[in-house]
């Protein structure tokens, strides 16, 4: 059997890097929509960063994406105005709340407790500073 056209072609580094778009904002998608079920995964940065892995990797899973009844809003709101909706903020700080609890409450040892509260802290302000609508 010969090698059609298309296995003949060499590829490109372009094409590489689409394939790796494409791989990270898959990746980011199916956490995102993990995260829709568990709690303590926040759902808003991955679709963000879905969307933007897929512009540079597939326009055409980025515009279903946008397209898409439950993540396109996020991601229209984002790009539009920096806008995080009050049930995100509320939903994110809530995760991260929760996620802190449970470290506190499974024994966590306090130094990792720490750096973990810092993060959090520092995600949550940085949630909360965004503008709401």
């Amino acid at each position: 059997m010969e090698p059609g056209p298309d296995h003949d072609a060499p590829l490109t580094a372009g094409a590489v890097m689409r394939t790796l778009w494409v791989c990270v904002g898959s990746v980011a998608l199916a956490l995102g929509a993990v995260g829709v079920i568990l709690p303590l995964l926040p759902t808003t940065p991955f679709i963000l960063l879905a969307a933007f892995a897929f512009a540079r990797g597939s326009p055409k899973l980025r515009a279903w994406l946008v397209g898409n009844r439950a993540f396109g809003p996020i991601i229209t709101d984002w790009e539009a105005r920096g806008v995080i909706a009050p049930r995100y903020k509320a939903m994110a700080c809530t995760a991260m709340s929760a996620v802190l609890l449970a470290s506190v409450l499974g024994g966590l040892a306090w130094r990792l407790v720490a750096v973990q509260a810092v993060c959090m802290l520092c995600a949550a302000a940085y949630v909360l500073s965004r503008p709401s609508r």
